[in-house]
């Protein structure tokens, strides 16, 4: 794991503003990730769900935002959208235990600088919340195996294809067959 020097963490946290909000529908999870940050210098919020999230969005502008892909009610996305409509600067950083690459696309698109695997530790998540705009993520560690790129690539173009299996298997020029056994298997480790 990448850990943040101490410099880096204090001359980012000599930023006025370090309010953070947290959106997780997992009460454990959450709590232990405010506490965390919260000893990180930031001044955390918490909510639960997309609507109480897109609220405090609103109401609290926060710079920094870290929030889970899947809430009971509905998808962090659209908390992502609210938080890029309701401050220009917001860094934000979704989480999520459905890791693949379509969602991670789709969470940048939204407004997302970074997008992490649960569990996620809250070094990781003080890095990617206060790393340079400009410069590059170190690579990974353990970077993805062929299969899981391979696996991430065919999901991706499911996805596009709104879950059609016909249609994905003729742009993946594959046989469905072999298409429909791929799906139904989980993913390779990475």
């Amino acid at each position: 794991m990448n850990k943040m020097k101490p410099d880096m963490i204090e001359n980012n946290l000599s930023s006025s503003d370090m309010s953070l909000l947290i959106v997780d529908d997992e009460k454990n999870l959450r709590n232990q990730l405010a506490k965390a940050m919260e000893r990180r210098g930031f001044i955390v919020t918490t909510a639960e769900s997309v609507a109480e999230g897109k609220h405090l969005a609103i109401s609290k502008g926060p710079k920094y935002a870290v929030v889970d892909l899947r809430l009971g009610d509905g998808s962090g996305l659209e908390v992502v959208e609210v938080l890029r409509k309701s401050r220009e600067d917001i860094r934000v950083i979704v989480l999520t235990g459905y890791g693949n690459i379509a969602t991670a696309v789709s969470a940048v698109k939204a407004g997302a600088i970074d997008y992490l695997p649960k569990p996620a530790d809250a070094d990781q998540v003080a890095a990617a919340l206060l790393s340079n705009k400009e410069e590059m993520p170190p690579p990974p560690e353990r970077p993805m195996s062929a299969d899981r790129v391979r696996w991430e690539h065919i999901q991706r173009v499911y996805e596009q294809c709104n879950r059609n299996v016909s249609e994905t298997a003729r742009r993946l020029n594959m046989h469905r067959r072999t298409l429909q056994r791929i799906l139904a298997k989980h993913a390779p480790r990475e």
